[in-house]
């Protein structure tokens, strides 16, 4: 065989390997919801090195009020302990993955109850979450949370 064919065959491979590697729609969705819900048990606990396992490198946070953080920002959110948190965590039967190829947004109601600047916080929130598959595996790379919700709701 020329060096060009068996190149050629090994690339070939290579890209049906790789195919192998992803998973079934509905395992992507169950990877990304497991992400995603450790993500928030993360932030909840100030687990820098889980937040940025998870993280993209470029991931960004944009809030209902129109402010935006970067995942270097929350992560040192999490490191000062600014906020002490007594819940982050999804309602449960909220959470939603829909998956597109090498995108998932994941979709849920949040529950917040913190102290923040020696304020209390208790809220519940809507939030999507955009992950992308990186060699890496799946990164959160973008989310968007609501404003609060009415209470009760």
């Amino acid at each position: 065989m020329s060096s060009k064919l068996v190149a050629a065959a090994a690339a070939i491979i290579g890209l049906l390997s790789a195919a192998g590697a992803l998973g079934s729609p509905d395992d992507d969705r169950a990877a990304v919801a497991a992400l995603d819900t450790e993500y928030q048990a993360a932030v909840k606990r100030h687990d820098v090195e889980t937040m940025q396992r998870i993280q993209h490198p470029q991931m960004v946070l944009v809030l209902g009020d129109g402010r935006s953080f970067t995942g270097e920002q929350l992560l040192q959110e999490a490191r000062s302990k600014s906020i002490q948190y007594e819940r982050q965590e999804e309602d449960e039967g909220t959470q939603s993955v829909r998956v597109w190829g090498d995108t998932a947004v994941v979709t849920a109601r949040l529950w917040v109850k913190a102290i923040v600047d020696g304020k209390e916080m208790d809220r519940r929130l809507w939030f999507s979450d955009t992950y992308v598959r990186t060699p890496e595996g799946w990164k959160y790379a973008f989310g968007q949370a609501s404003l609060r919700l009415p209470d009760g709701k």
